[in-house]
């Protein structure tokens, strides 16, 4: 494995950890995830650049633009979950209280 190679694979993999187990705050969920995507849209790119397939350039682009759409719609989650209950800690999260 070559030092790129893992780099990438350990950022995905403590982004996956944060989000495991540091789930105190909506926010701090929202960036674990957000560096899960970097890091995979980093490497996709990588991967389609090393082996030079033009048929996988798109791909890097399409995870990218759902990234956005998932960051857009987490910040929206977070500050409707601000406004009705006052804080975004996770642990005050309840679907029985809705």
């Amino acid at each position: 494995m070559t030092p790129v190679h893992f780099s990438f694979s350990s950022a995905f993999i403590l982004g996956m950890m944060g989000l495991a187990f540091h789930r105190t705050h909506l926010l701090s969920a929202l960036l674990c995830l957000e560096g899960m995507m970097l890091s995979l849209f980093i490497a996709l790119a990588l991967w389609a650049l090393q082996f030079e397939a033009t048929g996988f350039s798109t791909a890097p682009m399409l995870l990218l633009a759902f990234s956005a759409c998932e960051a857009s719609t987490g910040l929206a989650l977070l500050v409707a979950t601000a406004r009705t209950h006052g804080t975004d800690r996770l642990q005050n999260l309840n679907l029985l209280q809705c």
